[in-house]
This record gives structure tokens, C-alpha cells and sequence, in this order.
């Protein structure tokens, strides 16, 4: 009997082995669940929300977000897994499946009677042993190329989009992240603005350089479309507004009545011929026009004098823009009217406005040096948009890595493999006892990858295993899993490669939880509910 019913007899509790075996099936349950997406061959999975809202996917990270997960150690796994996208952008799936893998593997030795505290503290070394074999098999690279770039962007977008959609984009990520990068200044992805639009097709998404605003002018009289335009961004409410403290005004006749109207409208006026002054100022004489972008409202008058002046009046665009405007076009975010000069606005080549149905959205290309740009998604449908969207954010992250790590992995399942071969070498000499035993369990896991990766391809997996396991024993390279030919093929030709930091993230991530789910010896339900059925109510 439990310590535990000693102290409540209706305690619910699971002992010893009971409480192994419900983790150990938890782990390899949300791996059978995950192990069809891995890779570029995988399958999709189809989420249908509760008023019939479909996704489409093959992202682990989006899966374990959308899918209600009740069992304890199954959320837990989970929730390990999307921290893991949540600090690196990738790596989820990888990590259940390891998780799975090494916890079946652990079963076969604690059926046979290994204490789990052995095989933990085998694991454990192991661990310690990878994670030094990751910084010799990391191949760095002190400039990194854009070809390099593309190679890892494109790696990361075909495990999560057609190879049609990835293709295009796979330029469109590479061009973004060089487009915000700054010598010596972490890279800001929240700088690419990320923009849909619902028509045409996923393949013809692009890269403005520039930015795209989902919305437009708000008077029939303006331009739609300017060339050489000065941009200004303002935080300025140009609207009439009431006063702050509640205060009465009297008069005695309506002429005075007239005249309170007209000093309370020209206090905006005042500020909107401001502007007007400026752009002629700046413009006359010229072939340039003038765009104001305001954070804050524009009324109806103060947008038919801007009209009059042919200046595109844009009102209420989000801080997000606000803060990107400035780096894509140049100038200031103004908070005030008063003394403007050239250097306060920015520039832009073209500005012009797209209705969509009842949308539209403003384009502002053409800009010189910009640190911000948009990434302009399109697509016949809600569902291709958002798997788009989360393969874009995944790819982004890689790239993003890529430059900060200077260096990459051998993909394709190569690493796996390698370090299995040789955490198998190392513990002949350098491993006593039954600690070996751990060391072997987590070799064998490792090698999940290239088997998943080669059954995902409709190959066969122990035959796929083999060779390529073969060929990297025998010349010591790094061999990978060709997902067409079933062959053993060199990363340094298959040009497949993997986050340095992903791979890093996930070998530090998963074996820690998976020791800890194997030292777990009694699950209880805790707290009020222990009382169990027939306690009385309080």
C-alpha cells in the first residue's frame, strides 16, 4: 500500500511500474501522432475547430497548440516541445518524436530490470557526450553566403509547404532578413510586416521593400497613385476634439455663437495648413507630392483641405507601422506640426492604393536603404494563407539562426546518425557498468530522424537506416537520407542543413525531460479532488 493511502484511503494514485508504463505510453502515443509530419514527405494533418474552422498543417509547433492534449505527461511533453519553437523557431515535432523514442527504448531495458536511475544517469552522459559532439560536427562558416542562406531557408520551408510555394519563397526570406539586418545590431524580425491579402494564387506571393498598409484613404477626391512622394508620419489628432474639462460657454446672440464654432475649428485648421504650407514649400516647383500617414484621426474637413492640396491623407495606421515607417522610408515620427523641416520626411519612389472588395491597402515602394520591408502573402483561401503564414515565420527564425550562429549542421538525418556512431564508439572505452545500457538506449533513439524521415518517404526504413548508416562508417562523412532515392547521400552535395542552435536547443531540452518522466515512480492526483468520490461537500 501507497504512504499516501495511508493518509486518504480514496487517494487516486498509480505505483511503480503503472506509473512508468502511463508515461512511457503518453511519450509514445503524441509520437505516433507527430511522426507522419516529420520531413519534407510528411503528411498533413486537418484541424476542424468548433464552428467548422479548418487548418491545414504539418507543423508540430501549431499542432500541439491547437490540439487538446489531456493527458498530464502528454501536455507536458507538449508544452517542452513548443518552448522549444518559442526560443529557436523550430524543432518541435524532433523533439517528441526523441522523447517517444527514448522513453520506448528505456522500456525494453527496465522490462528486463534495470533500475531507471541507471539508465538516467547513462542518458545523462550521453547527453553530455552529444552536445560535445555537436561543436566538432557544426560546420562553421565565418562569412555567411546568401546561396548558404537560401539552403537553409529552403531546408526549413519544405518541411512545411509544397516545394512550389517554397521555391519562390525561399529568395523572398533570404532578401527580407538581409533588407532589416544592421552591422552590429541584433536583427529585429518584428521589422518585416507580414501582410495577406485573399486572391490569385499562394505562388505569386512577393517582397515589397517597402511597406504594405491594410488601409487607404478615407476621401473620394484623393489621388490613388503618386510618384516621387515625401512621407510624412505624424502623431497628430487632426480632428475636432471636445475639451478635457467640462466647461459651459454662453452667448447672447448667434453671431457669437458663429464665431466660438469658428476659433474652436481653426484650432485644427491651424495645424492641417501647417502641412499644407510645408508640402508647398517642399513641392512647388517640383515634381514631388506629398503623403501623410497619421497614427491618430483625420475628420472630414481637415481631409477635404489635404484633398484640395492632392496629398493621400491615411488616419488610424497602427503603432506597428508607425514604428516602420521611419526605417523603411527615412524621417522622423513627428509629434508635433510646429517647425518641420526636409529632414523630418521620408521618401518613397510610389505610393498606390489596391482595393480588395471592400478592403484596401496602400503600397509604398521604392524606398532608398530600408531597414523595413513587407512580406506580401497571397492565396484563393483562409486555411493556405495561415499554413503559408506559420512556414514563413518557421523560415525567417532559420535564416535568422543561420547568421547568428555562423555556422550549420548536417541535416537530412546525418547528424543522428553520426553522433549515434559515435556515442556508440565512445562508451566501449569511456563507459562502465549498466550506465552503458543508457548510453546505447539514447544512440538508438537518435537514429528516429533518418527512420522516420525514410518510412515519411515510403521507403523502406530499416534498409534506408542501414545504408546510410553504412556509408558514413565507412568514409566518415556526414551521410544523410536521400527522401527520393532511399540512398545514403553527403549533406555537402544533398545541400541540407540544420540550425546549429535547433539542434543544440533540442539536445538540451529533451533528455531532461525525458529522465524526468522516467524517475517518476508514483502519480497521485493532487489537490482538492484527492477526497475522492463520496467526500462530503464543504
Amino acid at each position: 500500500m501507497s504512504s499516501l493511502q495511508f493518509l486518504n484511503t480514496k487517494a487516486d494514485i498509480l505505483r511503480r511500474s503503472q506509473a512508468l508504463a502511463v508515461n512511457i505510453n503518453a511519450a509514445k502515443g503524441l509520437q505516433e501522432v507527430l511522426k507522419t509530419n516529420l520531413g519534407p514527405k510528411g503528411t498533413m494533418k486537418m484541424l476542424v475547430g468548433g464552428a467548422g474552422q479548418v487548418k491545414i498543417t504539418k507543423d508540430g509547433q501549431v499542432l500541439l497548440h491547437e490540439m487538446q492534449i489531456q493527458h498530464p505527461t502528454a501536455a507536458m511533453i507538449g508544452r517542452a516541445a513548443t518552448a522549444q519553437d518559442d526560443i529557436v523557431g523550430d524543432g518541435t515535432t524532433s523533439n517528441v518524436l526523441f522523447i517517444g523514442e527514448l522513453m520506448r527504448q528505456a522500456e525494453r531495458y527496465l522490462g528486463e530490470g534495470v533500475h531507471p536511475r541507471v539508465l538516467v544517469d547513462g542518458i545523462e552522459l550521453a547527453k553530455k557526450e552529444t552536445l560535445a559532439f555537436l561543436e566538432t560536427a557544426k560546420i562553421p562558416h565565418s562569412e555567411v553566403s546568401k546561396e548558404l542562406l537560401m539552403d537553409v531557408a529552403r531546408c526549413s520551408l519544405m518541411t512545411k509547404i509544397h516545394p512550389s510555394i517554397a521555391n519562390p519563397l525561399t529568395e523572398i526570406l533570404v532578401d527580407a532578413v538581409q533588407t532589416i539586418k544592421k552591422e552590429g545590431e541584433p536583427i529585429d524580425l518584428h521589422m518585416i510586416e507580414i501582410m495577406h491579402m485573399q486572391h490569385k494564387m499562394s505562388t505569386e506571393s512577393r517582397l515589397i521593400k517597402g511597406l504594405v498598409l491594410d488601409h487607404g484613404g478615407r476621401h473620394e477626391g484623393m489621388p490613388t497613385r503618386l510618384e516621387n512622394c515625401y512621407i510624412m508620419t505624424l502623431n497628430v489628432s487632426l480632428e475636432y476634439e471636445k475639451t478635457e474639462v467640462h466647461s459651459g460657454f454662453f452667448w447672447s446672440n448667434a453671431e457669437q455663437r458663429e464665431k466660438l464654432i469658428a476659433s474652436e475649428r481653426a484650432f485644427t485648421d491651424d495645424k492641417v495648413q501647417k502641412i499644407i504650407d510645408f508640402k508647398r514649400k517642399l513641392c512647388d516647383g517640383t515634381d514631388k507630392k506629398f503623403v501623410v500617414i497619421n497614427q491618430k484621426g483625420i475628420d472630414p474637413p481637415s481631409l477635404e483641405m489635404l484633398s484640395r492640396e492632392g496629398i493621400i491623407g491615411i488616419r488610424r495606421a497602427k503603432k506597428r507601422n508607425m514604428e516602420r515607417l521611419p526605417l523603411a522610408c527615412g524621417g522622423k515620427g513627428l509629434n508635433s506640426v510646429d517647425d518641420l523641416t526636409a529632414e523630418d520626411v521620408g521618401f518613397a519612389k510610389l505610393v498606390y492604393e489596391v482595393s480588395l472588395g471592400d478592403d484596401k491597402y496602400t503600397f509604398i515602394e521604392g524606398v532608398e536603404n530600408p531597414f523595413s520591408c513587407t512580406i506580401l502573402i497571397k492565396g484563393p483561401n483562409d486555411y493556405s494563407i495561415a499554413q503559408t503564414k506559420d512556414a514563413i515565420r518557421d523560415g525567417l527564425r532559420a535564416v535568422t539562426n543561420t547568421i547568428n550562429d555562423k555556422a550549420v549542421i548536417p541535416g537530412a538525418g546525418a547528424f543522428e546518425v553520426s553522433a549515434a556512431s559515435h556515442l556508440q564508439t565512445w562508451a566501449k572505452t569511456n563507459v562502465s557498468g549498466k550506465a552503458k545500457l543508457g548510453v546505447q538506449a539514447f544512440a538508438d533513439a537518435l537514429l528516429v530522424i533518418p527512420r522516420t524521415l525514410a518510412e515519411n518517404s515510403g521507403l523502406d526504413q530499416q534498409d534506408t537506416l542501414l545504408k546510410v548508416v553504412e556509408a558514413h562508417e565507412k568514409t566518415g562523412e556526414a551521410y544523410g537520407v536521400d527522401v527520393i532515392t532511399g540512398e545514403a547521400q553527403p549533406t555537402s552535395v544533398s545541400q541540407v542543413w540544420d540550425n546549429y542552435i535547433v539542434k543544440r536547443q533540442f539536445l538540451n531540452i529533451a533528455p531532461v525531460l525525458a529522465e524526468q518522466l522516467l524517475l517518476v515512480d508514483e502519480v497521485m492526483r493532487a489537490g482538492k479532488n484527492m477526497r475522492g468520490g463520496d467526500a462530503p461537500e464543504e
